[in-house]
């Protein structure tokens, strides 16, 4: 089996990383190649994932905070159409007194 590193495909630059310039559908020399491809892809999912996750611990507070005021803002309006609620069932209990007379 060919090692990565010695594979015309791969590339070590400056900084040490490796850049694989292969492509599972044009050119694998080797089956194991498209099982280090897939890890390499693998691999790179995780980092994604982990840097959404950091990204969404950062928002989480402000998201709180957010919720928390539009909360309050219902409850401030729910608070403020409650006398025009309070006046319409003092309406209908007057109809139904008027009625029963």
């Amino acid at each position: 089996m060919i090692q990565c590193k010695d594979c015309e495909f791969c590339q070590t630059g400056p900084d040490g990383r490796r850049v694989f310039k292969c492509d599972p559908f044009v050119n694998i020399k080797e089956p194991e190649c498209i099982a280090k491809w897939q890890l390499i892809r693998l691999d790179m999912l995780v980092a994604s994932y982990q840097g959404m996750l950091k990204w969404q611990s950062k928002l989480a507070p402000l998201q709180d905070k957010i919720f928390k005021y539009m909360q309050r803002e219902i409850e401030d309006m729910n608070e403020s159409e409650r006398w025009r609620l309070n006046d319409e069932e003092n309406e209908e209990e007057e109809d139904e007194e008027e009625k029963n007379i």
